[in-house]
């Protein structure tokens, strides 16, 4: 608890000092105001979005195209996970098509994915499945492999079935490295359904209020509070899933130290 605590101390801390170099900078003006607000002015512009409700529309936009996309991901990558830790026939044949497509940055698929889907929300969705997928195919395939294989091999020696091994000892085992690529996932999520939008142009979300705002004569302390914005969604992302994983698996390595 201790050690939770100094963390969140440090973390404000560090916060604090960024917000204050930041200020100081603009109010002395080692750099002009149009390219770096004082901080105080950001912050208080993004205190005042949260008053507008078209700016919260384009929020709820984002997030919607956030969850379903990492929704996706999840249900397509940990059965590919587990067939391709659990068979190494179907990992043998399927590991150069990964390879091939893991390195392709999604962004760059904006405008083929664009010409197939059209604007809207799909174009988002299927952007942030892609960019998702791989932290959680390769935690599960990881996960699979570091199953401990005594408690796999006493199974087979009492009659159970390879489904039942996997149902009852693998999986399990692999939870707490899928939770893990869920949250890496989460974060590239967020990240690509906002530098979508802005890349994109069209429909609504956080990215298009970013991106609006950057065409603005004086729109950069608009552009940082969004930035501001994004942020507080990914820590909070983060940390509901940080809060999940301690609830889920306390039997954890790290999680037993911790306590």
């Amino acid at each position: 608890m201790r050690a939770r605590q100094e963390q969140v101390v440090l973390g404000a801390l560090g916060v604090l000092l960024t917000v204050g170099a930041c200020e100081a900078v603009s109010r002395a003006g080692l750099v002009r105001r149009s390219y770096l607000p004082p901080a105080s002015e950001v912050l208080t512009r993004a205190v005042e979005l949260a008053g507008d409700s078209a700016f919260l529309d384009g929020i709820a936009a984002t997030l919607r195209a956030w969850a379903v996309g990492l929704a996706l991901a999840v249900a397509i990558a940990v059965p590919v996970g587990l067939v391709l830790g659990s068979v190494p026939v179907v990992d043998a044949a399927a590991r150069a098509i990964v390879e091939f497509l893991r390195p392709l940055p999604s962004v760059a698929l904006i405008p083929l994915v664009s010409l197939l889907l059209g604007s809207g929300t799909e174009t988002k969705v299927a952007l942030v499945t892609y960019a998702s997928i791989w932290p959680i195919l390769f935690n599960t395939v990881y996960g699979l492999g570091e199953t401990d294989p005594l408690a796999k091999d006493t199974l087979r020696a009492f009659g159970f079935g390879r489904l039942a091994v996997l149902l009852r000892v693998e999986l399990p085992g692999t939870a707490p490295f899928i939770a893990a690529g869920i949250r890496i996932s989460a974060a590239i999520a967020l990240i690509l359904a906002v530098a979508t939008e802005i890349l994109s142009g069209f429909g609504e979300g956080l990215g298009i209020f970013i991106a609006q705002a950057g065409l603005a004569t004086d729109g950069t302390r608009d552009v940082l509070a969004g930035v501001v914005w994004a942020g507080a969604l990914g820590l909070a992302v983060n940390g509901a899933l940080v809060w999940g994983e301690r609830r889920l698996f306390p039997w954890t390595p790290g999680r037993r130290e911790t306590a």
